[in-house]
Formats: structure tokens, sequence, C-alpha cells
């Protein structure tokens, strides 16, 4: 399913004028509070009127203002998740996702088999009989998540669902959203300006700011710009890994994985052999050698090739790696910098120590 959005639109004083595509999968809408995510979303579901826009969804011209192109939201057959469940509070869970069932075009109305999976999916079997005022908050938004796609929509809008759950109970529903991405396959614009949950969840990034586009493209290459401040300067920067898991020690209490640019040793992960993760490498975790050391703790070395420098702030450089085709970035002071010689086209060691690697920070699925 593909993708094409192109947008301008003044709100007040706000302007928001950008373009961008995907191919498909979840691409994630990221960028600071009021930078116009939720405004391109609700312009995509047909909720507001752009003054100029032309939006198409796997071939299907939505709208197209220069053509006069206007399909109301009702004929669009997109399912949307707000950052409020917005159950029914007088329906039970089964009644809540029946109403979504309702929206779906006759002939593309799931099957009590295609029900039950999707609730196995969600695992909200257990809550059926309920009603909202008797759920959790993650509940809550996984049973709003069924009942948008029992709609059977062929594009998902999900507008920061997260942004109202604490911690704990956004690390429950992120398993389940991933299981959703890789399972249902239906594509998902998902807005955020959480990077836990892009680098965890998006296989495309674009990037918003003051209703413009600053980056649109794959998560790890956008993640490790080093001209985009909004990341380069953040204190969490880093990179995400692809890996597969090879092995894992239990008398170490450790995976082995394989990446692109080698192998690496991680705390022990859920994952069984054989399965993919990703890993979230922070920039200031990774060390920089001319040569490989001896007799150091640190497990993981990658080779890498220094494919750009930009300043981080606070007397810092960041380096952009390449990694055997991964990107890898690390943060070094001018000093160091300055005394490896730093240079675009240097080969260079990355080192890592294995418990740089937050348990929390790798998940399963692919980019």
């Amino acid at each position: 399913m593909s993708l094409e959005v192109g947008l301008r639109h003044r709100q007040g004083a706000f302007a928001l004028d950008l373009a961008f595509d995907s191919p498909g999968g979840l691409v994630a809408l990221f960028g600071p509070s009021g930078s116009g995510k939720t405004t391109v979303v609700r312009a995509i579901a047909g909720l507001l009127r752009a003054e100029q826009a032309r939006i198409v969804v796997d071939g299907q011209v939505l709208v197209d203002s220069a053509a006069r192109v206007f399909l109301p939201p009702h004929r669009r057959r997109i399912g949307y998740v707000f950052q409020e469940p917005r159950l029914l509070p007088h329906l039970s869970v089964r009644q809540n996702l029946d109403y979504g069932g309702w929206f779906a075009p006759r002939g593309a109305r799931v099957s009590a088999a295609e029900f039950a999976r999707l609730v196995e999916l969600l695992d909200i079997g257990p809550l059926l009989s309920r009603h909202p005022g008797r759920l959790s908050g993650g509940e809550r938004q996984r049973v709003a998540i069924g009942r948008a796609l029992l709609s059977s929509p062929q594009l998902l809008l999900m507008d920061e669902p997260l942004s109202q759950i604490d911690e704990n109970r956004k690390n429950e529903i992120l398993p389940y959203i991933e299981r959703m991405r890789d399972e249902v396959r239906v594509p998902i614009v998902y807005v955020s300006h959480a990077l836990d949950e892009v680098v965890r969840l998006a296989g495309r990034l674009v990037c918003i700011q003051d209703g413009r586009l600053l980056a649109c493209g794959p998560t790890g290459e956008v993640l490790t710009r080093t001209d985009l401040p909004m990341f380069a300067q953040r204190a969490d920067a880093g990179a995400v890994l692809e890996a597969r898991v090879l092995a894992h020690d239990e008398a170490y209490a450790l995976s082995r994985l394989a990446c692109a640019g080698g192998e690496l040793w991680v705390p022990r992960l859920p994952a069984p052999p054989g399965g993919t993760v990703r890993l979230w490498v922070r920039a200031q975790d990774v060390m920089l050698a001319l040569e490989l050391p001896q007799g150091i703790s640190a497990l993981n070395h990658l080779q890498g090739e220094v494919l750009a420098l930009g300043d981080s702030g606070l007397g810092t450089v960041m380096v952009r790696l390449d990694c055997g085709g991964t990107p890898l970035l690390a943060r070094v002071t001018r000093l160091s910098a300055e005394r490896l010689r730093l240079r675009v086209g240097l080969r260079l060691q990355a080192l890592i120590k294995s418990v740089s690697f937050p348990l929390a920070g790798a998940a399963a699925g692919a980019l």
C-alpha cells in the first residue's frame, strides 16, 4: 500500500506546507507538540479540508484540490485511533467492537473466525463482557484499536494513542501494536513525539517541525543524520540496529546476535533463536578506536567508516558511521575528535559494552 500526501493549509498564524510518501508498513509522523502532526492525519481522514491538498492511498485519490476531488470521510475506509479511546460507555466491549464492524463495507466485514483472531491478537477475550468503565487505560486503548480494525480499513491512523497512558501501561500495549503491524498488515500512520515508540515501531519516519518537513526516509537512516538538531543534539541520540538472534547463553544471561556489521552480545532477550530484534544504541555508549584494543571489558566491536561529522552541542561531536551497511552514531568530545583526527572516510572500531543495551530498548520485529 502506497501513501502520497501533499498539504498546504493555514490556521491563524500556523502554516502547514509539506509533502511526503510511504510505500506501506508503519510510518511515524514525529515532531514536537504543535508541529502539525495531528493536522496531517485529520486531513488524511477527511476531518479537515485543507486549502491545497493531494492525498492518494494505494492509487485511490482521496483529495485533489486542483481537480476539485474530495472524498467524504465515510467513503475513505480509514480507521482512526485517537489519544482518548472514545469507547461508548453504555456498551460492553463486544458491543463496542461490533459497532466498529458496522462501518465496514458489506463485502469486507470480518467473519466470526477473523473476529476471534483479532480478539486473540489483542488479548481482549477476557474483557468482552465488561464495560469501558471497568477497564484500565491500556485495555481501553486495545479495544479502541480492535474497533478500528473491525471497520476493515485500508489505512489505520493512530494519533498519539499512548500519550494518555503511563509508562508501565505503555510498555504493556506496545507489543500488541507490534503484533498488529506484523500480522494484520494494515498500513499505519502513527503520530508520536516519543522517540522510544518511533524506534520500536516505525519502518519509515517523517519528521515535522513548525509545519514543515525536515526529513523523510527509513527510520534508521533519519535517526542517524547529524544535520538534524532534533536528533543529534538529544541526550539520548542514537541508532537503531536490526539483528538476528543466534543463540542464548544461559550461564551468563546473554544473547548472541548477528547484525550487518558483525556479532553482538547483549543482555538475555526473550526472542527465540532465529527471531529478529531491534536494538537502540545510544551515541554516548559508543567508544571509538583507530585499532581494536586488547584486554578491555567491552564485548562488542564493529568495524565502521566515518560518513559524517556534526556538532552535537556542549563541546561534543556526533560521528555517523557505516558499519557493514548499518548506520551507527557515536558522540565524542571535540578533543577526542582532534586526537583521533576524525574525518570522512576514516575506518575505525566502534566499541559497545553489553550492559549499554537497555532491556527495554530491544523489541521484536523488522525494520
